[in-house]
């Protein structure tokens, strides 16, 4: 009986430390990616510039191959538009805003499940031979607290996710 007391006070204390540290946290974050790919920024933004080509690289498309995808909008370019359901990648919806063809490419994603828009941007730079490839996003998880230990760690768990989609494309983009 003892023991459940303690095992009481101790969820609670935890549960208090979340609380109001997630308080004290901000709720914005920022996430930024790059690599240099050797191919033409023409050929890399087709392949991000159409939703459908995401599929070719993206290490979301990978870990579910039988993601759920719908297509809305042009097929590329402003205003092309793929929404994804999936049991173990969550549910979302990505519309490219803002395009310059083999330059940028600028996104809004909203994930449901989080309730959060976040804004995106892959930017294509020459470099040397190669093209110099920038995967960043930036969002709010919003008044939540619980998400502000979410937007933390958002760095290290999106980032992750970007460099390996980057590694992906770098390897589809490269194939001759």
């Amino acid at each position: 009986m003892k023991y459940l007391k303690w095992l009481g006070l101790g969820v609670l204390a935890l549960a208090a430390v979340l609380l109001v540290g997630g308080l004290i946290l901000p709720s914005a974050f920022s996430v930024s990616r790059s690599i240099a790919i050797n191919a033409p920024a023409d050929r890399i933004y087709a392949l991000v510039a159409d939703p459908r080509g995401w599929k070719q690289w993206s290490v979301w498309n990978r870990r579910d191959p039988a993601m759920q995808i719908e297509y809305a909008g042009p097929q590329s370019g402003t205003g092309a538009q793929w929404t994804w359901h999936s049991p173990s990648e969550g549910d979302g919806r990505m519309t490219f805003t803002d395009v310059v063809p083999a330059q940028r490419l600028g996104y809004e994603l909203f994930l449901p499940d989080f309730g959060t828009t976040s804004r995106g941007d892959l930017g294509f730079k020459p470099e040397g031979s190669a093209t110099r490839v920038t995967w960043t996003m930036n969002g709010d998880m919003g008044r939540d607290p619980l998400l502000h230990w979410v937007a933390l760690n958002a760095n290290s768990m999106i980032g992750k996710d970007f460099d390996a989609g980057l590694a992906n494309l770098k390897v589809v983009a490269e194939k001759p």
